[in-house]
């Protein structure tokens, strides 16, 4: 049985990472921080049959190299996927020292209790589209980064960590370079999430404005129970390398505001007021990738549309609310830009 260790699991990325692995008859070890919450709803289901045999939690932290150094050689692993990051880019503003030690030298703990445990297994890196900053789109392998937050910058860090892991020691090391990617297991304090829980909150009575910051920034959103399944293609692929994943169109925060009180029924411009305070020091106007690599390579493509995206989360956020639309009052989703601002990258 191929064991897998997953830093980051009761995220939402990790989530739907261990209900994958598991459903390949893997056995999932995680990694989870002692001051963490003891609720973990994205992964208690898995405590359940016919997986509850199979997943394990281990604390530790990515500050403490020697119980990292614990756990591998515990666990004894095949694949490490390392997911677990201080995320939030507005939040690594105000955190830029914390951000640069969980998410940049994090990595590099983890790696080097890896090298140091002589354990033989294959590593997954997450690295982000937050590190191309200002480059110029369609952002691939070969764009050179242009980080603009802390929290860019210490995953530029993880990346070349890795790169040099790689070529230093042999170690079968790969970055995974995933564009936005969201689900309705996605943050709250993420903006996606935000305007998917605000049409529920609009809609319920518990709110009566969504307050944003810049709504002409520009993503690549793609949703995470398709992109997992990349990073585990990149493992199983002969030989490490880099990947980006991508699903090649982007769309500005206003769209998704647009399709997302759209669809039930409500103009956006009504509902969303523009927030200085949700500005970022150093914005990042436009990301959108090109994954002809992965595609070529992995085999992998997106599976879900942003229509779908958009769709899924409003509906589960709404669910969550106890708001109930009869479908005449729904939209479908619209997966096409009238503005012209959605842009597919080059085949």
């Amino acid at each position: 049985m191929t064991i897998a260790f997953i830093t980051g699991i009761t995220g939402q990325d990790g989530s739907y990472l261990a209900e994958l692995l598991l459903a390949k008859g893997y056995e999932v070890h995680g990694l989870v921080r002692r001051s963490s919450e003891l609720r973990r709803p994205r992964i208690d289901h898995l405590h359940q049959e016919p997986y509850a045999d199979r997943i394990t939690l281990h604390y530790g932290d990515l500050d403490e190299p020697l119980g990292l150094l614990r756990i591998i050689q515990q666990v004894e692993p095949d694949e490490v996927y390392h997911l677990a990051a201080q995320s939030h880019v507005q939040v690594s503003f105000e955190l830029p020292d914390y951000t640069g030690s969980a998410t940049g030298v994090g990595t590099m703990r983890l790696l080097e209790a890896i090298r140091l445990s002589g354990v033989d297994c294959r590593f997954y890196q997450a690295s982000s589209s937050e590190m191309f900053g200002s480059a110029t789109p369609p952002q691939a392998e070969n764009t050179p980064f242009h980080p603009r937050s802390p929290y860019a910058v210490a995953k530029v860090y993880s990346y070349w960590a890795t790169v040099n892991y790689r070529e230093a020691y042999g170690m079968f090391a790969s970055n995974g370079i995933l564009f936005n990617h969201e689900s309705p297991r996605r943050g709250e304090n993420f903006v996606t999430r935000k305007i998917t829980r605000g049409v529920a909150g609009i809609l319920a009575g518990t709110q009566e404005k969504l307050h944003l910051g810049n709504l002409d920034a520009r993503r690549d959103w793609g949703f995470a129970g398709d992109y997992v399944e990349a990073m585990w293609r990149m493992l199983q692929h002969d030989t490490p390398d880099d990947f980006v994943v991508a699903t090649g169109e982007a769309h500005s925060v206003a769209e998704f505001c647009d399709a997302a009180f759209g669809h039930v029924g409500l103009d956006y411009r009504e509902h969303v007021v523009v927030d200085e305070r949700f500005m970022r020091p150093a914005e990042v106007d436009y990301l959108l990738g090109d994954a002809t690599k992965a595609r070529d390579l992995l085999g992998w493509t997106p599976a879900t549309s942003f229509g779908e995206l958009v769709t899924m989360m409003v509906d589960a956020d709404l669910a969550a609310a106890g708001v109930t639309i009869s479908t005449s009052e729904k939209t479908p989703p619209r997966d096409s830009n009238p503005r012209g601002a959605g842009t597919t990258a080059p085949e």
